[in-house]
C-alpha cells in the first residue's frame, strides 16, 4: 500500500488551510479571484462575469471514467462539475451548466454540502476529487476542504481548469492542489477574444501553467499507475488550427519542460454557438488531426495521450440526464 498523502493534509494540520480559505473569501468582497478582476462584492450577492455569488454551484458530481487513464483508473475520477465559468467559449461542450446562470442558481450549495460531496466520492472509491471549472469558486473549495479533512478526506485534489487563473490565487493553492489539469486553449489572443470572450488569454494561461508546474512538477504516479502529483496539460485541437497547436506545444516543451505530460484532444464538436462561425461549424479533419500529432512529435513531447478520431462521439455530456452526465445506463 502506498504511503502517499495529499499535500493539503499538512496545511490543515498547521491551521494554514483555514487561513488561506479566509484570505480568499475576503477577496470576494471586491472580487479579484480570477484575472477578470471584476471588483464586484460577491459576498453581498453582486454578480460579475462568472454570474456566481459567494456559494459554490455544484451542477453534477459522479465517478467519471472518461478522463485521462491516470485520473480515471479503474474506479473513476471523482468529478465535481461547478456551474458557470469565467470564459464564454462559443463551442463549450459543458454549455448546459457553464452558460445557463439562471438555472444554475438552483444548484447553489453550502461549503458543508460540498465537503459532503467530496467525502461521498471518496467513499465510492474514486481515485481523486476532480474539481471541474473551479477557478471562480476557489475560496469555496478551500472552505469545504477545511471541513472535509477532519471527516477523513484523504485523496488527491485535481484542479481541472481552463487556465484563465490568477497568479495570486494559484499561489494560495500551493500546497493544496496535488494535480493540475489545465487547458491551453489558444496561442492567439485574437482568437481567444473572438471565440471565448477573454482578453490576454495566452499570456495569462502560460503564466498560470508555469506556476502550476513550479508547484507540483512533472507527473508522478503510484504503483498502480494512478496520478498522485504533477501537471497534465490538455490541448483541444480546433478546426483550421484556431487553437495554434504547434505554437502551444513548442512553448510547453521549450518554456515549461520537454518532459511535460500532454493530453492532445480531438474531441472537438460544433456544439452550443459554434454553428454561428463557419470556421467552427465542423469537426476537425483527418489532415488536421495528423498535423497536430506531427506537431507533438516535432516538439519532442513524449509523455501523455492522443485521443483517436472517434472521440467527438464519446465525450459529449448531457447534464439534463438524471444521474451521470456521460453515461446512459
Amino acid at each position: 500500500m502506498s504511503s502517499f498523502a495529499p499535500v493539503y493534509l499538512s496545511l490543515f494540520s498547521t491551521g494554514e488551510l483555514a487561513k488561506r480559505a479566509e484570505r480568499l473569501t475576503a477577496r470576494m468582497a471586491s472580487c479579484d479571484i480570477c484575472p477578470r478582476r471584476c471588483g464586484v462584492p460577491r459576498l453581498s450577492g453582486v454578480l460579475g462575469f462568472c454570474n456566481s455569488g459567494s456559494l459554490p454551484i455544484v451542477s453534477s458530481y459522479c465517478a467519471h471514467n472518461g478522463e485521462e487513464p491516470v485520473l480515471s483508473g479503474t474506479r473513476g475520477a471523482g468529478a465535481v462539475f461547478f456551474g458557470n465559468c469565467n470564459l464564454h467559449c462559443v463551442f463549450c461542450q459543458n454549455y448546459q451548466i457553464s452558460h445557463d446562470p439562471a438555472h444554475q442558481k438552483t444548484h447553489e450549495v453550502g461549503a458543508d454540502r460540498l465537503a459532503e460531496i467530496m467525502l461521498t466520492l471518496q467513499a465510492q472509491g474514486c481515485h481523486n476529487i476532480n474539481l471541474v471549472s473551479p477557478s471562480h469558486f476557489t475560496p469555496c473549495i478551500l472552505q469545504a476542504l477545511a471541513l472535509a479533512v477532519p471527516q477523513g478526506l484523504s485523496i488527491p485534489l485535481v484542479y481541472n481548469t481552463n487556465a484563465y487563473d490568477s497568479l495570486a490565487t494559484l499561489q494560495e493553492l500551493d500546497g493544496v492542489i496535488d494535480i493540475y489539469l489545465p487547458d491551453l486553449k489558444y496561442a492567439s489572443d485574437e482568437n481567444a477574444e473572438k471565440y471565448s470572450q477573454v482578453h490576454h488569454y495566452t499570456q495569462t494561461a502560460r503564466v498560470a501553467i508555469k506556476e502550476m508546474f513550479r508547484q507540483v512538477g512533472e507527473l508522478q504516479t503510484n504503483e498502480d499507475g494512478i496520478a498522485k502529483r504533477g501537471v497534465i496539460v490538455r490541448h483541444l485541437i480546433l478546426p483550421h488550427d484556431l487553437a495554434g497547436t504547434d505554437a502551444s506545444l513548442q512553448w510547453l516543451a521549450r518554456e515549461v519542460s520537454p518532459n511535460i505530460t500532454v493530453s492532445l484532444m480531438s474531441q472537438y464538436h460544433p456544439t452550443y454557438q459554434a454553428s454561428r462561425y463557419n470556421e467552427l461549424s465542423q469537426p476537425i479533419s483527418v489532415v488536421e488531426y495528423y498535423a497536430a500529432e506531427s506537431s507533438l512529435a516535432e516538439a519532442g513531447i513524449e509523455n501523455g495521450w492522443i485521443q483517436d478520431l472517434a472521440a467527438p462521439d464519446s465525450y459529449l455530456p448531457d447534464f439534463t440526464r438524471p444521474g451521470h452526465p456521460f453515461e446512459t445506463t
